[in-house]
Order: C-alpha cells, then structure tokens, then sequence
C-alpha cells in the first residue's frame, strides 16, 4: 500500500509539472503578446507598441522561456518580486502564482478567499449526489422490468437530457423570481462562521439543482451496476443460505455495485472543486468557477493559469482517494 501510495503521488507530482508546463508554453507562445492583457488595461496611457515592449521587459517576456518558467516554478516554492509597470515592484510571497493583472493582488491570495465557497457548492451537490441517485438505483434495481423501474429511467433520461445551465437557469427563475419562494430569496455565498443559517439558505438553491441534475445519472449508474451485482454466483449462493432479501441487496450486492460508481464520483467531485462555473454563475456564488469565468472574459492570465492548476491538482488527489476506496469497497482488488 505504501509503494502504491509513493508510486501515485511521484505521477501526480509529473502530471502537475507537464500540466504547469503546458499552460504556461500556451501562453508565452500564444498569437498575442503575454504582456497584451495589461497593457491594454493600463488606462493612463496609451497601449503603444514601446509601452507593450516596456510591460514585456518588465514581466520578463524577453528572457528565454525556460528562464522564465524557472522563474515561475521558484516563485511557487520561495516567492518572488513582479514588476509591471517602469519602477513599481510587488513582493508575492510564496505559494507564488502570479498577480492579477485585473485586481493586482496575489493570485493564490484571491483563490483562497473563493474556496470555501467553491467548496461549500462541492459539498453540498455532491452530497445530494449520492443521497438521492443511490437509493433510487438500488430501489430500481430490485424493481427491474417493472413500469415503476421504466418509467423511473425514462423520466430520468429526459431530465438528464436538458443542458444543465438550463435546468440550473431555469430552477433560479420559478423558485425565486416567479414563485418568489423566501427561503430562496437571496442565493449566494455567505461565510458560515458569521451566519450559518444564511450560509445554508444562500447555497440550497444551488444544492438542489446540482443534486436533482446530477442524481439523475447515478440512479442510472447504481441501477445498472446493482442489477449486473443481483445477477452473480455469490448472490445466488447468499440467499440459497437464507439470507434475508435486505442482507443480501445492501450487504452484498450494494458493496460491488458501488465500485464503478465511486469511480465516476471521484471524477466528479473533483470537477465541481475544480469550479462549478454554471452554478456560480446563476446563483451568485463568487467561487473558483465564476472566478475563472471573470478571468477568460478579461484576459487575466496569471488567474487562467492558476485555476486550471488548481484543478489539476484537484482531480489528480480525487483519482487517488478513489483507488484507495477500491481496496475497502472489492476486496479483490489489490494495490501493490
């Protein structure tokens, strides 16, 4: 277990580095200058062409590359100094991630500040996630063939269908606009350490509308895994034993059947702490998505870049957490 743990942590840490790698060659050798995006947003002068070769000296755009994203990968570790304009310098302490060119603050700075609602969003959807898919998979499961179990997946299939920042639009519109529902009165995020109770009220529109969304395509998941798990020798075997109907579907048919679904949850809820950009956007939540979203409409490229090596990061440790529940949920499969 320990060798499997070193191994995967050792391939992380090289996908991390080609990802970095990747998105900052993107940019330096992009069809526009790096140093573009803020030039244009200096509004006291002009954005010439010596203003722009000055921004591109300072930011260091006229050193090789890999100077320059040595530079970078140091700042992440011991911090560094950014110069944007002719004599201004801001120290950014380590983790160093760059500044942003719209707000000039850190960049690491800014994305912890929106974490714990990206976070909170995670959570919360991920959560309805399994509550609701899970039972209704297993219940239709035992259900197969039935019109319950058809008209279930039926149903499921067409909700699953809607393009989701329609469903999410469109649950904000009726629930709080139409319907002028007050417990969805004002969605957002607000820090639970000051008002839990808004901080709950303010993010279970946006829970709901992940869970519903989401939990149509685990219920389809669960169903099909714990229908192909009711099928096996073991389970025949368990209620040829006298095992009652419940031990055998939620003991020993639940355990294999959420093996490839843990596998997709994984994938999943690295996404949505990666930045649920849809969500955030519809219910107000300055999080990491929406974040992101602000930063490609403004060409704020030290916050593109750090975002997409968040959520790098993010996904390489929810991959990992996921093989280690393999070794919990089937006992036949072994980490070496």
């Amino acid at each position: 277990m320990f060798a499997y743990l070193v191994k995967r942590l050792l391939s992380g840490v090289v996908v991390v580095f080609l990802v970095s790698l990747s998105i900052f060659l993107l940019f330096w050798f992009g069809p526009s200058s790096p140093a573009q995006p803020i030039c244009d947003r200096d509004t006291s002068n002009r954005c010439t062409p010596e203003r722009l070769a000055n921004f591109e000296e300072n930011l260091g755009y006229n050193n090789p590359w890999y100077t320059e994203y040595g530079t970078f990968v140091k700042g992440v570790f011991v911090g560094r100094e950014i110069q944007f304009g002719s004599t201004k310098k801001f120290d950014c302490p380590a983790p160093c991630l760059g500044y942003s060119y719209r707000t000039k603050t850190p960049v690491f700075e800014e994305m912890k500040e929106r974490m714990p609602a990206t976070f909170s969003v995670a959570l919360g959807g991920a959560a309805l996630y399994l509550i609701l898919g899970i039972p209704i998979g297993v219940a239709a499961a035992r259900r197969r063939g039935t019109l319950a179990d058809k008209a279930l997946v039926s149903s499921f299939l067409v909700l699953s269908s809607v393009p989701y920042y329609l469903f999410a639009l469109l649950t904000w519109l009726f629930l709080t606009v139409q319907w002028e529902i007050p417990l969805f009165a004002e969605t957002g995020y607000f820090p639970f350490t000051e008002n839990p109770a808004k901080w709950f009220s303010g993010l279970l529109l946006a829970w709901i509308a992940l869970g519903i969304f989401g939990c149509t395509q685990y219920t389809r998941y669960a169903r099909g895994s714990m229908v192909e798990a009711l099928s096996e020798d073991y389970i025949r075997t368990a209620k040829a034993k006298g095992l009652s109907q419940t031990k055998v579907v939620y003991k020993h048919g639940l355990r294999a059947a959420l093996v490839p679904v843990v596998t997709i949850f994984g994938i999943d809820f690295g996404t949505l702490l990666a930045g649920t950009i849809f969500t955030e956007r519809i219910f107000d939540i300055d999080g990491i998505g929406f974040w992101s979203l602000q930063a490609v409409n403004g060409r704020d490229l030290p916050v593109v870049s750090a975002t997409a090596l968040f959520s790098a990061i993010v996904l390489i440790f929810s991959n990992l957490i996921v093989d280690l529940i393999y070794s919990v949920l089937d006992p036949r499969v072994r980490l070496s």
